[in-house]
């Protein structure tokens, strides 16, 4: 039971600090403005990390490889100290490769959030400032599903498609991240 609630609350402070270092990287990868409330978020909750290794990890092209590192370090820091406390005897080549699964279903889960505030605001704040920026960050994803999806009676499904194909990828992905060791 111990083990459980310290990984509870290790899963949620990763996850947070995690997922916006994710966040941040894609903002950056889609150049979208940092001078909203999400923006300053991801900035106050991840410069502690992401610029110390913006000096060491330089980016490529536009991927900000620091933001992705500082992701991949949290979920790292997570896994390894459960290993430590549980005392497996599992390698610790199989922490590293459930932290990089890892990192991927939390890249499946936060693009599954925002598929579904987007869904949500496009049906009761179509027009609001959130809406834009999560339109930037969904299009890319939903683009190649509406060029080949047929919209019957004008009803756009993609982002249930979208939703689904994500679903079955962060299965697939905990199956892995968690049957490995």
């Amino acid at each position: 039971m111990f083990l459980q609630i310290v990984n509870l609350i290790l899963d949620v402070a990763t996850g947070l600090v995690g997922g916006a270092c994710l966040l941040r990287m894609v903002m950056q990868w889609q150049r979208l403005p940092f001078q909203n409330p999400i923006g300053r978020f991801v900035f106050a909750v991840t410069d502690w990390l992401v610029m110390p290794l913006r000096r060491f990890v330089p980016s490529i092209g536009r991927l900000d490889t620091s933001s992705l590192t500082a992701a991949w370090l949290m979920k790292l820091g997570h896994l390894t100290l459960m290993w430590v406390l549980a005392g497996t005897q599992a390698m610790y080549f199989g922490v590293l490769l459930a932290s990089l699964l890892g990192l991927m279903h939390w890249l499946v889960s936060g693009l599954s959030a925002i598929v579904m505030l987007y869904a949500i605001l496009s049906w009761v704040q179509p027009n609001s400032g959130s809406m834009q920026l999560l339109t930037r960050l969904v299009e890319p994803w939903l683009a190649p599903i509406r060029r080949t999806l047929p919209q019957p009676g004008g009803i756009d499904l993609s982002p249930l498609v979208l939703l689904v194909a994500l679903q079955i990828a962060g299965m697939l992905l905990a199956g892995l991240q968690f049957g490995g060791f």
